[in-house]
């Protein structure tokens, strides 16, 4: 609700899908006087899925995932070339009241990553661990508690190594036209900083969709997004720090984007 959609900048994504199952995914994305775009095709066979991705810096990800070669279990392999320590391997487990992944890079000295979660339709709670055996410290360790019921999901989570905690609030006020209302609140221990965003969302018709978000610090978002056929999506959003000098500086601090999906 307060994030996704949301884009600054011009995006342009088309998907074609061949007779034998192949998905082709081109992308391009200008961000000022930038441009950057890749190409993703991804094949399926059976219970392996092989994704591969082409960008403008030369780089070719490659992603194996096999799903399910036991119950409840999926294996995936990933790697970035040229760079030769990207490579990863990583073990997902999923069960129906608990959740586990595990990756571990394949170097000499890895950075191992564990995340779990354990729960119910109602209440859940998880944690994200990374361990870099090379200095023997934890470089990442986040962990969060949700409660949810039909209409309403809450969460509380601590991140940065217990530096920021984050509070949010989403709530469903009808199905029908697919309005929402959410908060986000967070506190960073470090700096003493509180941030509060709040946002919401409405469906004009089955097809269009508009979302708005505001902060504290005086950044307001805006977007609305137009289905025109199905999965093609069309977006436009903008962003405006109503606190900046319009008048010495116009346009600073208006950022509008695009997005064609």
């Amino acid at each position: 609700l307060l994030y996704r959609d949301y884009q600054n900048d011009h995006k342009f994504t088309v998907t074609t899908y061949t007779s034998g199952g192949v998905a082709i995914t081109s992308s391009g994305t200008k961000k000022g006087e930038l441009f950057l775009a890749d190409v993703n095709t991804q094949l399926k066979n059976k219970n392996i899925t092989t994704d591969i991705k082409v960008d403008t810096n030369s780089n070719l990800f490659t992603t194996i995932t096999v799903d399910e070669p036991a119950p409840g279990l999926k294996t995936i392999f990933s790697f970035i070339v040229p760079d030769q320590k990207s490579g990863k391997v990583e073990l997902q487990y999923l069960h129906e009241y608990a959740g586990i992944s595990t990756s571990i890079g394949l170097t000499a000295s890895p950075i191992v990553n564990f995340s779990g979660v354990a729960g119910n339709n109602s209440l859940s709670l998880g944690t994200d661990l990374s361990f870099d055996t090379a200095s023997g410290n934890f470089t990442k360790w986040n962990s969060g508690l949700s409660f949810s019921t039909a209409d309403l999901i809450a969460s509380l989570t601590l991140n940065d190594k217990a530096d920021t905690l984050t509070a949010s609030y989403y709530h469903t006020v009808s199905t029908l036209t697919d309005t929402a209302v959410g908060a986000e609140l967070t506190h960073s221990f470090s700096s003493n900083e509180n941030t509060l965003t709040i946002g919401t969302q409405h469906a004009l018709d089955p097809q269009t969709k508009v979302k708005a978000r505001v902060n504290n610090c005086g950044k307001a978002s805006a977007l609305i997004q137009h289905e025109w056929r199905p999965k093609s999506l069309f977006t436009i959003s903008g962003e405006v720090d109503t606190r900046a000098e319009f008048r010495k500086y116009p346009w600073s601090e208006r950022r509008p984007g695009l997005v064609f999906v």
